[in-house]
């Protein structure tokens, strides 16, 4: 999902590791990542809710948000949905 992202932007040969910043290594912006949320939703439905899930952070910790603290989330909600 996220590779379909970064392509509509010419980014698809990013090299995207656990530790990539959605905002300060990929340059993406806050329509990006609604543009991701959407994917998440539609893929998984309310299993995975990112508006949820960046509710209770503080902007810098949005900014600073990377692709394995997202990937932990998806993660856990869908083992949490797994079990019930």
């Amino acid at each position: 999902m996220l590779a379909a992202v970064l392509d509509e932007y010419g980014l698809a040969d990013a090299e995207v590791t656990m530790e990539t910043r959605f905002t300060e290594d990929l340059e993406l912006e806050s329509i990006d990542l609604v543009t991701l949320s959407g994917r998440l939703r539609e893929r998984w439905g309310e299993h995975v809710n990112f508006a949820e899930f960046i509710a209770d952070m503080e902007l810098d910790e949005i900014i600073g948000l990377t692709v394995g603290r997202l990937v932990g989330y998806v993660v856990d909600r869908l083992q949490s949905a797994a079990r019930g």
